[in-house]
């Protein structure tokens, strides 16, 4: 693994990170003010991204993305990360790579309008009474005649608002497992408009704002067969297959953020005078910048070798999970101590410290909690050994 960046890598993060400090930035105040993003400058931002050619780049060049490598589009997502979480995903958008998985005639409806902004996708699988337990979901998918006929609920479904479409993980059946009875699960597409498919408001976030949840609704939702996404039964094969990075992409972001409030603190350490001299020069401050810093390192270094190694074909559950979990738990830390070095000006909104306070607290809740990373990588330890 080299550890230091390629010309082309080190253009990605100069031109992403100037694209966020000089269009994004200056939107953030009225987004998390309002809590609310305009449809009139999500265009606006749209256009200059794919003008500079940010939007869609997590996406292979056949399908008209920038063909990244792992590491070149977790270096560019570090960057969009710096921002408010609403104007980088809406306004610079990353389909999901399981659209990949659809067959020619569903990419032709579903993945190049993604990509050409034309609209957004939406991933639905969490339900109130299952959270990481997706296979004890309830929402259903049975089979009539040709079609299949979707019932139930699913929530904390993000962007589903402005999303034309939803890829859904219903319950399709049982298998009998050691550990007992388990869910089939089958994804399928679901037009917005399609009868029996409901899109309602969510809950009010205290992270994200702008960035919108939805509760969808599935009431006698009928669907024919072309509508499945991969196989019948197979929802967690497509899902495994991939959804695989989308914790190192969390991780990723979450370093943007934890820089950004480093610097921050950096800044005002150097700056900020009390009894005569600045306050980076006292232990108390000087020791939480050293901390801060190193942490932040060891957060880099899990994800970025993640990467390398998810390229390399030889990542394993535990290096993406220890990278997700590093790096949401770094980015609270450095968050809650950037505050504590500025003191009440800290919780103020003039600057972004408060928002990345905020923002901290969920990331170590969705794409797999902190305690379920534990679980993988507990789990991927004792394995060997019979565990």
């Amino acid at each position: 693994m080299r550890f230091d960046l390629s010309d082309e890598q080190r253009m990605i993060v100069e031109t992403t990170r100037g694209f966020v400090e000089n269009e994004l930035y200056p939107h953030e105040a009225e987004v998390e003010r309002s809590g609310h993003l305009r449809m009139e400058l999500i265009r606006e931002l749209q256009a200059k991204a794919m003008e500079a050619g940010l939007y869609a780049a997590n996406m292979p060049e056949e399908v008209g993305g920038a063909g990244l490598d792992t590491l070149s589009w977790l270096l560019y997502e570090r960057e969009l990360g710096r921002a408010n979480y609403a104007l980088h995903w809406t306004c610079v958008a990353r389909p999901s790579n399981i659209l990949l998985a659809g067959t020619e005639e569903q990419r032709e409806k579903y993945l190049y309008p993604c990509i050409r902004g034309e609209t957004w996708d939406c991933l639905a699988m969490t339900e109130p009474g299952a959270g990481s337990d997706l296979r004890g979901m309830k929402a259903t998918a049975r089979q009539d005649g040709d079609d299949f006929i979707l019932d139930g609920t699913k929530h904390f479904i993000s962007h589903a608002d402005i999303a034309g479409f939803a890829i859904v993980f219903m319950a399709t059946g049982e298998e009998d497992t050691p550990r007992g009875p388990k869910k089939r699960i089958t994804a399928f597409f679901v037009d917005k408009g399609t009868p029996g498919f409901t899109v309602r408001d969510g809950y009010r976030n205290v992270s994200h704002r702008g960035y919108t949840n939805a509760i969808l609704e599935f009431d006698n939702c009928r669907l024919p067969k072309s509508a499945i996404l991969g196989e019948v039964h197979q929802g967690f094969q497509v899902a495994n297959d991939w959804l695989g990075a989308t914790r190192l992409q969390v991780a990723a972001t979450c370093l943007g953020r934890a820089d950004r409030a480093l610097q921050h603190a950096i800044a005002y350490a150097a700056e900020r005078r009390q009894f005569g001299q600045q306050i980076g020069k006292f232990q108390g401050v000087s020791f939480k910048l050293a901390d801060m810093a190193m942490e932040l390192k060891a957060a880099e270094l899990l994800t970025w070798e993640a990467a390398w190694k998810f390229d390399q074909g030889t990542v394993t559950e535990a290096d993406m999970s220890m990278a997700k979990l590093k790096a949401t738990e770094v980015l609270g830390m450095i968050a809650d101590e950037a505050i504590q070095i500025h003191g009440g000006m800290g919780l103020m909104d003039e600057l972004p410290l408060e928002r990345i306070w905020r923002d901290a607290r969920l990331e170590r809740i969705w794409e797999g909690t902190s305690e379920i990373q534990r679980h993988i990588i507990s789990r991927e330890l004792l394995r060997p050994l019979g565990g």
